[in-house]
């Protein structure tokens, strides 16, 4: 997304982190990371550094990219065992900008995607930073969200329907039937949807491109980001969506796969060892997991579907413009739900 502080805004920062003794006096911004939802910036005074995150340009979808519900989640989350960073400060639209925003430290470490860096660059690191990966999201689910003031966050009942239904609104024709190529995917989920398999906050966007790492050895999760799509739902759609965004050698490769590509190096353990390691942490039936896998592959092919159309608008996302990524996902999800991948030709 193509957004800047003008000088008028960066003034405004600058007396709101003052104000909350942050920063002082003149500060630089820089972006942080090449994600297409939220944006996050480092803010600098010369002397501290603290992290903003704010909502991408309008317009968007009602409901989505809620930093102020982000925030709210980080905040339940601080004392658990999944490390986040601390909320600094919140300013509602209009102190700042004309859209809401908040502030939260920054956290130390790599963020790794195509590459594990040195020191974490050795065959031992690197299972250990999978194996805290695993761990980080079976102690998210183990959270007692109620206990946490998020009774309000989500309806876990009948999630899995619910959840699918909602997407499919997103790209579905006027009569309520899904686009070319999305037909026999869709019908397969629909008619095997399983039973819930608990209630937990979900991320739902799990993976290794979403957590900072420790910058020493033992390789090890320091924090979690990236919280905006966050509910309260079906643990087991977060374990599908980590497998189905860890890429095997000789898989075909997904755009979200291609931000973590470093789990192909030496070291990383497969993707069956991280579902033994999770089932036994949590005691989770994982039978159907192939369910869940296919389904967060049909839903990012809906999401970068909803963003392919978007982005012929002028404030779309060029990202997204490639149908090719739409047909990858497509093509995966065929492929977990043991589906001819043909059916997912859109072109």
């Amino acid at each position: 997304m193509s957004w800047d502080w003008s000088p008028l805004q960066l003034r405004a920062l600058e007396r709101f982190l003052g104000d909350l003794d942050l920063c002082q006096g003149p500060v630089t911004t820089r972006r942080l990371g090449d994600g297409h939802s939220n944006l996050t910036f480092l803010v600098d005074d010369g002397h501290r550094q603290v992290v903003v995150r704010r909502p991408p340009p309008p317009p968007t979808p009602p409901g989505a990219h809620d930093v102020l519900r982000e925030a709210t989640l980080m905040t339940a989350l601080r004392g658990t065992a999944v490390p986040v960073p601390d909320v600094l400060g919140i300013a509602q639209p209009g102190e700042v900008l004309d859209v809401p925003l908040f502030v939260m430290s920054l956290v130390a470490g790599p963020v790794v995607t195509t590459h594990t860096p040195p020191p974490l660059h050795n065959a031992n690191d690197r299972r250990s930073i999978a194996y805290s990966l695993v761990d980080t999201l079976a102690a998210l689910h183990a959270v007692d969200w109620r206990a946490r003031g998020l009774d309000r966050f989500g309806r876990p009942e009948g999630f899995n329907q619910r959840h699918m239904q909602r997407m499919a609104r997103l790209v579905a024709h006027q009569d309520g039937t899904p686009p070319e190529g999305f037909e026999g995917i869709y019908a397969w989920l629909a008619a095997n949807v399983p039973p819930e398999s608990g209630a937990s906050i979900v991320h739902n966007d799990f993976r290794l491109g979403n957590v900072i790492l420790a910058p020493d050895s033992p390789g090890r999760v320091a924090a979690v980001l990236d919280w905006e799509l966050a509910t309260i739902g079906d643990p087991l759609v977060d374990v599908g969506y980590l497998l189905a965004s860890y890429p095997v050698e000789g898989d075909m490769l997904t755009p979200t796969g291609a931000m973590s590509t470093a789990v192909l190096e030496q070291g990383y353990p497969t993707r069956e060892e991280l579902a033994q390691r999770y089932a036994s942490a949590t005691g989770l039936d994982l039978g159907n997991l192939r369910w869940y896998a296919a389904m967060v592959l049909w839903k990012l092919a809906i999401l970068y579907e909803y963003g392919r159309r978007r982005a012929t608008r002028p404030h779309g996302d060029p990202y997204y413009a490639d149908p090719a990524h739409v047909r990858s996902f497509l093509d995966a999800a065929h492929e977990a739900a043991g589906l001819n991948r043909q059916a997912s030709r859109t072109d």
